[in-house]
């Protein structure tokens, strides 16, 4: 397969992933709103202020939906100029803005709720009105089920956070029922003091998910789980020595691109290279979606033994330090006198910089004869 046609089947995978972001986001704007007419209604009639809290609730989470689809249409727009990245990160701020909706929610609640604490009213319940607010709670227990599944589905953060607010609102709903049972047995109303419990879990998962949110904006490191799998289908390949520097930066869910550094025999030649690293985009986009735009080149000594030997010398130099997690980019020109490697120090390190100036001391002690060019590299996917 080339790499027009993996361009192709990614257009053609953002495309699915749109619909089906859309689709299920339409469904939950004609289910929040129909619920929330229905809530709005029997808490007026019955006097219930946590049955007109849930309404409310209902109609910002039809909003969250319209806001998802607007953040998805936004995010799926071309890249340009200005962005030549592309426009996914949209669907991020969508997600927080929904965050910031079902905080927004979660502090009105609990305000109100406090109003009636101070200011009881007695509600007036119906089997009718308790009926149709137990029919609410399923509803809203599989709508959250759905919305939150094919979110996970399609990497979507807006539809996770709908399907898990969705979820809050059937606790919610459920809690009004338990309310209400309570003061037909016992004439005894906690309204108000179990609305003002729920709107604080509702505020908690707010801050919860706008800190998930916020944290994929600034740019989290690499799933390790990723870029293990990444690298074991690069070194999978003929010739492929090792691969190493993986990059991956994130352009919006299910948008990954990356580079990374492959170490090959110096005995191979320009066009068998150009065939390789195109065989690798594409049969690392085919299995892990995601576009290695850049690939660079590590040559390795193999003709010569007692180069080989030297390696050996400098991996037991190296290694008896600790914190040097990785060698890698090795090779040694003899008529120059010149040595070139980069190390990998891990973050466990307290100063990171010192340990490596301690072992390149170390090495050049060891080769006082050679000139060494080497560079300090960092593992963005460090467990």
């Amino acid at each position: 397969m080339n790499q027009l046609n993996v361009w192709k089947e990614k257009n053609s995978a953002e495309d699915s992933r749109e619909k089906t972001i859309i689709k299920t986001s339409i469904i939950g704007i004609i289910a929040n709103v129909c619920l929330a007419a229905f809530k709005a209604v029997i808490g007026l009639l019955t006097n219930s202020i946590a049955i007109v809290l849930d309404a409310v609730n209902n109609i910002s989470d039809a909003g969250s939906s319209l806001i998802t689809i607007v953040g998805t249409k936004l995010a799926a727009k071309e890249p340009d100029k200005k962005h030549p990245f592309g426009y996914g990160r949209i669907e991020y701020l969508s997600a927080m803005i929904i965050c910031v909706i079902v905080l927004y929610a979660g502090i009105t609640s609990f305000i109100e709720s406090v109003k009636k604490i101070i200011r009881p009213e007695m509600p007036d319940y119906t089997m009718v009105s308790l009926i149709i607010v137990a029919v609410a709670v399923f509803v809203k227990i599989l709508l959250g089920h759905y919305v939150k599944s094919v979110g996970e589905k399609v990497h979507s953060d807006s539809l996770i956070n709908s399907g898990e607010d969705a979820t809050l609102d059937s606790v919610i709903s459920a809690s009004t029922l338990v309310a209400a049972g309570i003061f037909l047995i016992f004439h005894i109303s906690l309204e108000a003091w179990l609305g003002a419990l729920i709107s604080i879990v509702i505020i908690k998962s707010g801050i919860e998910m706008l800190q998930d949110t916020i944290s994929r904006l600034l740019g989290e490191s690499n799933d390790v789980e990723l870029a293990k799998a990444i690298k074991q289908t690069v070194v999978s390949f003929p010739g492929v020595h090792g691969a190493y520097d993986l990059i991956l930066n994130n352009y919006g869910p299910d948008s990954w691109n990356g580079s990374i550094h492959i170490e090959v025999p110096d005995t191979c030649q320009a066009a068998q290279l150009d065939e390789l690293i195109r065989e690798i985009q594409v049969t690392v986009y085919r299995q892990h979606h995601v576009v290695l735009t850049a690939i660079g080149v590590y040559s390795m000594n193999t003709q010569d033994e007692e180069v080989i030997r030297t390696l050996e010398k400098l991996r037991d130099i190296v290694f008896s330090h600790p914190f040097v997690t990785q060698l890698h980019g090795f090779y040694l020109i003899k008529e120059e006198k010149s040595m070139r490697f980069d190390l990998v120090i891990s973050f466990n390190a307290k100063d990171r910089r010192a340990v490596y100036q301690e072992v390149i001391a170390h090495v050049q002690r060891e080769f006082p004869e050679y000139q060494l060019q080497t560079a300090m590299d960092t593992d963005f996917a460090e467990e």
